[in-house]
């Protein structure tokens, strides 16, 4: 089953690391969050990616052209003009690249790599979030359900404290941290997909999560799988620094 990674968006919330670079090449420790998420689906076994590029698209594909011979041990010959590598390292995954367009909504990305994904179910992610969601669990509920969609949902950790105000709301009567109980469920990403949803795409015009995922939920197309362990997104230059701490401590509960 194939895995397609929306990875080209411009992230503007994370400029001070986007205006250089695309959003899913910005590092956590050393090395690009879409290698992160691509290590977690190879790990369930799904080694073979389809990645929607947009924004600075060529550093994606310059990445992967060179991965092989940045990730060995070389001895080059000045010389002879040879190059011989020493010490392997890679991954076995196949990496198909698709230029979508600067300006394509996430419907539309979808839609211009239909014919690489072909008329089968596949996996679909963000190139910009980690988490430690089962795959597997994931794929087996999804084919419980039947349906076109099934996303992946959690009520994240609250990261701000909730005020407790009079009944006039101008006084201060306490803090409360917020729980994870009280929060929202929310679409972290990581969903399966049928060929049936497609029809939903439209001509692509819309953001995946507007027009598109409204018509499935109303039509009882749309699965909801719960996720109760680890998920962040990476929106902005906060979220990049607390990935990468949680990864120098070695608490990253992603890694695999």
């Amino acid at each position: 089953m194939k895995a397609v990674i929306l990875a080209g968006g411009k992230g503007t919330r994370i400029s001070e690391e986007s205006r250089l670079r695309p959003k899913p090449m910005v590092k956590i420790g050393g090395k690009p969050i879409l290698w992160h998420i691509m290590r977690q689906y190879a790990a369930y076994g799904f080694t073979e990616f389809i990645i929607c590029c947009g924004y600075k698209g060529h550093m994606i594909k310059e990445y992967f052209v060179n991965y092989y011979q940045n990730n060995s041990q070389l001895e080059i010959s000045l010389k002879h003009q040879k190059v011989r590598a020493l010490a392997k390292s890679s991954e076995p995954w196949k990496v198909t690249m698709v230029d979508t367009g600067l300006e394509t909504l996430t419907a539309g990305r979808i839609l211009k790599v239909r014919d690489y994904i072909g008329e089968e179910p596949f996996l679909l992610t963000y190139g910009d979030g980690v988490s430690d969601v089962d795959l597997h669990k994931l794929l087996a509920f999804h084919r419980e359900q039947k349906k076109a969609v099934t996303i992946s949902t959690m009520q994240p950790e609250g990261r701000f404290g909730a005020l407790q105000l009079n009944s006039a709301g101008n006084q201060v009567l306490g803090f409360k941290e917020k729980a994870r109980e009280d929060q929202a469920w929310v679409n972290i990403g990581f969903m399966v997909m049928e060929p049936a949803a497609f029809p939903y795409l439209g001509d692509g015009s819309t953001m995946l999560e507007a027009e598109p995922f409204e018509r499935l939920a109303v039509d009882g197309q749309m699965a909801a799988y719960r996720h109760g362990g680890f998920w962040s997104p990476m929106d902005n230059i906060h979220d990049r620094k607390y990935l990468e701490k949680l990864w120098n401590e070695g608490k990253a509960p992603w890694k695999v």
